[in-house]
């Protein structure tokens, strides 16, 4: 009786939006941007992503996005802006929103760390929306200082390190699924950014 090798197919490549060489983030999941320049990361993603952006924050937020600080990098007119009144609903509009599968970049500004289940039915929400449109989304939490919720597809935290001749950024990868820890040097953020590695990075701050 002859015998079959199982074989197992290839496994399908997964799409990403990749706003520089070397920096890429998973669609249809759940990322988060922390640090000091957290803002400047999310424009960044949505200078280099297509259509429409969702934004929500809680409706007592202290810093809403500038306009004329927005238009360096993205045009506003692609942000809808949603501020909900509870707590709850931040995460429960953005996931709604993932789910929907109709807007490619999904950011949420939220005062503090989500929990896991929460994370969870988030990237459901985003692989749910992706398999009924089949246009992935990618959905982005901000959160406070050095970030830290549990089960996101990746962590980049963000800080300005201008010097008196340079507009200069410190981007780090703090956590991701398939690549190591990393940090770059980003000068020219807004337009075609350039990228240096650590070795050619004097007193890069920890």
């Amino acid at each position: 009786m002859p015998t079959h090798l199982l074989t197992r197919s290839p496994e399908r490549p997964r799409l990403m939006l990749e706003p520089a060489p070397g920096i890429a983030l998973a669609l249809a999941r759940l990322h988060e941007g922390c640090g000091p320049a957290r803002h400047s990361f999310a424009l960044w993603l949505a200078r280099h992503s297509r259509g429409p952006v969702f934004w929500i924050a809680p409706e007592w937020s202290a810093a809403p996005l500038n306009p004329d600080g927005m238009a360096r990098f993205v045009h506003p007119g692609r942000f809808t802006f949603l501020t909900p009144r509870r707590p709850e609903d931040v995460l429960w509009t953005m996931e709604e929103t993932l789910r929907a599968g109709l807007v490619p970049l999904v950011v949420a500004d939220l005062p503090g760390l989500p929990g896991l289940t929460p994370v969870r039915r988030l990237h459901l929400a985003a692989e749910t929306g992706a398999a009924d449109t089949g246009q992935p989304p990618l959905g982005l939490i901000l959160t406070p200082a050095d970030g830290g919720a549990q089960g996101v597809e990746s962590r980049w935290h963000m800080a300005p390190a201008h010097t008196p001749d340079t507009e200069a950024w410190t981007l780090t990868r703090l956590r991701a699924r398939t690549d190591p820890v990393k940090r770059w040097r980003v000068t020219d953020l807004a337009g075609k950014p350039r990228l240096t590695t650590p070795d050619s990075i004097p007193n890069i701050p920890a």
